[in-house]
């Protein structure tokens, strides 16, 4: 897939990400590095229950992005959560 698939494969999954984990102080740009990176975590925790990664610009690698989002966006809000309590 070229780089503007990850783009738009990233950025659909942040969004989705976004909507699911009910984080809302994630701009534009953050949104699609948050759904990119969500697509290389997706991909690894895929690839290591037998799956297969992202491959080619299809619903099943916006699945495999959204996964990986949605872990991320958790743990980004955990962490934010946990410092706003100080």
């Amino acid at each position: 897939m070229n780089w503007l698939g990850w783009i738009v494969v990233g950025f659909v999954a942040g969004m989705l990400g976004k909507v699911v984990t009910g984080v809302r102080d994630v701009g534009c740009i953050a949104t699609t590095v948050v759904g990119i990176l969500g697509g290389v975590l997706g991909g690894i925790l895929f690839s290591a229950a037998g799956g297969s990664g992202i491959t080619d610009f299809s619903l099943y690698s916006i699945l495999v992005a959204f996964v990986g989002a949605c872990i991320l966006l958790f743990v980004f809000g955990v962490v934010i959560g946990r410092r706003g309590e100080r």
